[in-house]
């Protein structure tokens, strides 16, 4: 198969949260593959710095920062950095989460708002610090990362599908806030991605086959198919759309 590059990403910075694995390493390498200036942030750090490793052949190579999105000084901080060393943030990919399994009744306030915390509210802040620079350029497209798993009442994650739920509703709020300034926000649900991790601590490779056969599409959601749609929202291609969410499943829903 062949599949879209978009010129209009070429050089401009786009900025990715949780990009050291998973969807997010993903990311990085689509959009630094299109020829965009990316910075991302994540807490692992030797997974970030192999990863600009990996790419460091590509036109720019990515800007690896080292962060925990909880603290929200460092989130800014992040974003101050990208924009001296690179430039204004023209696109946000607000990709990082813990979709980490609970029992409903051992939720406490603290690990609630851990939770929160980690898949919800870093997603509002990024918004509000990258916002100026897309004013100054006079365009942006933020892409918030939600889940369908708040879609089909997903169990064993009450916290996590609460946090994706909201996502929307940020999505929705911030599209019209935004609107005025010719920026756009959009959101991504992806379904049963098969990611490293995923295999490592929730599904068997029987599970993931499984949710395959349930899918209208058979064969395994990978990354890249998030990926994708994201460089599609990003560019100038998707111009007049804001305020959407995409499902990504392959027919799972």
């Amino acid at each position: 198969m062949t599949f879209a590059n978009y010129p209009s990403l070429t050089g401009r910075v786009v900025f990715v949260t949780g990009g050291a694995s998973g969807i997010g390493a993903e990311l990085v390498r689509a959009f630094t593959l299109n020829g965009a200036k990316v910075a991302f942030v994540d807490i692992q750090a030797e997974a970030g710095a192999a990863l600009a490793d990996e790419l460091r052949e590509a036109p720019h190579r990515p800007l690896f920062l080292q962060a925990d999105l909880v603290d929200i000084d460092a989130l800014r901080a992040s974003i101050a950095e990208t924009r001296h060393a690179l430039g204004p943030v023209a696109v946000l990919i607000n990709n990082a989460a813990n979709d980490e399994r609970h029992v409903l009744d051992d939720v406490t306030p603290d690990y609630w708002d851990r939770m929160m915390n980690v898949n919800l509210r870093h997603q509002f802040f990024a918004a509000q610090a990258v916002r100026p620079h897309m004013k100054e350029l006079g365009y942006g497209s933020i892409v918030n990362l939600s889940s369908i798993s708040w879609m089909v009442g997903a169990a064993g994650m009450v916290a996590y599908t609460t946090a994706k739920s909201a996502i929307v509703g940020l999505t929705k709020s911030l599209g019209r806030e935004f609107g005025p300034d010719n920026i756009r926000v959009n959101a991504i649900a992806p379904g049963a991605v098969v990611t490293d991790k995923q295999l490592r601590l929730w599904y068997t490779p029987e599970q993931a086959d499984e949710m395959v056969g349930r899918q209208a599409i058979k064969r395994r959601l990978l990354p890249r198919d998030i990926a994708r749609t994201a460089l599609f929202l990003a560019a100038d291609d998707s111009e007049m759309i804001t305020k959407q969410y995409i499902v990504v499943d392959g027919g799972l829903r």
